[in-house]
C-alpha cells in the first residue's frame, strides 16, 4: 500500500516568503532554518550538561602538570614558551637524524633517476619495427635485399600515440626528479653547515663573505692532543 500511496502525485506545499509589510524584520525563518537552530541549541545544551557533570564529580586533589605550565590569555589556555626545551646535545642529535633522512632521500632519488634514464635510453635506441617482405623468386628477393641496403625501402609506421604520451610523461618525471635531487642536495648542504656551526669551536673573526655565493666559514686552528 505504501508504494501505491507514493505513486500518487501530490501537491508540493511551499513555504511562503516574508510579506511586504514585514520586510523590515528580515528574512522569514523556514523549517530548515529552524532545524539547524534547534540542532545548534541542543548541542550547546548537551555540552553544558557534560561540563556541569564533570565539575560536580571533580576530584579536588587531582593535579596535572599543565596546571602550572599553562596560563590563561583571554580565556584561552596557552603553553609556556618551549624554545629551550631541548639541550644542545639533543638538538645536535636530532639534526644528525634529519641529515641522515635527507641523505637517504637523495640516494633513493638518484637510483630512480638512473633506472628511469636507462629505460628511456633503451627506448630511444629501440630499432624500428621490422617488415617481412615475400618474393616470388630469387631475382625479386635480391632486388628487395638491395633496396633495403640502399635505404630506399618504405618507411616504417609511426610510433603509436600512447607510446609517445608515455615517453613524454617519463621525460617530465625524469626532469622533476632531477630538480628534486638538486633541492635536496641544497637542503643537505645547509643542514650540514648548521650542524657544524653547532659543534664546539671558535669561528675566526674574518668570516669570508662571497657576494656571489653563500658565506664561507673558517674555524680557528686548534692543537689536537
Amino acid at each position: 500500500m505504501s508504494s501505491l500511496r507514493n505513486a500518487i502525485s501530490r501537491r508540493a506545499h511551499k513555504e511562503r516568503a516574508q510579506p511586504e509589510s514585514r520586510k523590515k524584520f528580515g528574512l522569514l525563518e523556514k523549517h530548515k532554518d529552524y532545524v539547524e537552530r534547534a540542532k545548534a541549541y541542543h548541542k550547546k545544551e548537551e555540552t553544558l550538561r557534560r561540563l556541569k557533570g564533570k565539575a560536580a564529580f571533580r576530584n579536588p586533589d587531582e593535579f596535572y602538570f599543565k596546571m602550572i605550565k599553562t596560563r590563561t590569555v583571554d580565556g584561552v589556555h596557552k603553553l609556556e614558551n618551549q624554545a629551550n626545551k631541548y639541550t644542545p646535545e639533543e638538538l645536535l642529535l636530532m639534526k644528525t637524524q634529519d641529515i641522515g633522512y635527507i641523505l637517504q632521500k637523495v640516494q633513493s632519488e638518484k637510483k630512480k633517476i638512473e633506472k628511469l634514464t636507462a629505460t628511456l635510453h633503451s627506448l630511444d635506441n629501440w630499432p624500428s619495427s621490422k617488415h617481412v617482405y615475400f618474393a616470388e623468386d630469387r631475382e625479386e628477393a635480391k632486388e628487395i635485399q638491395s633496396r633495403s641496403k640502399s635505404g630506399t625501402m618504405p618507411a616504417s609506421e609511426d610510433i603509436p600515440d600512447h607510446i609517445k604520451r608515455k615517453t613524454a610523461s617519463s621525460y617530465r618525471e625524469l626532469e622533476a626528479r632531477r630538480n628534486r635531487v638538486n633541492e635536496l642536495e641544497k637542503i643537505y648542504t645547509d643542514m650540514a653547515m648548521q650542524k657544524e656551526l653547532q659543534k664546539k669551536g671558535k669561528l675566526r673573526e674574518d668570516e669570508v663573505v662571497c657576494p656571489t655565493s653563500k658565506p664561507v666559514f673558517k674555524w680557528q686552528a686548534e692543537r689536537k692532543r
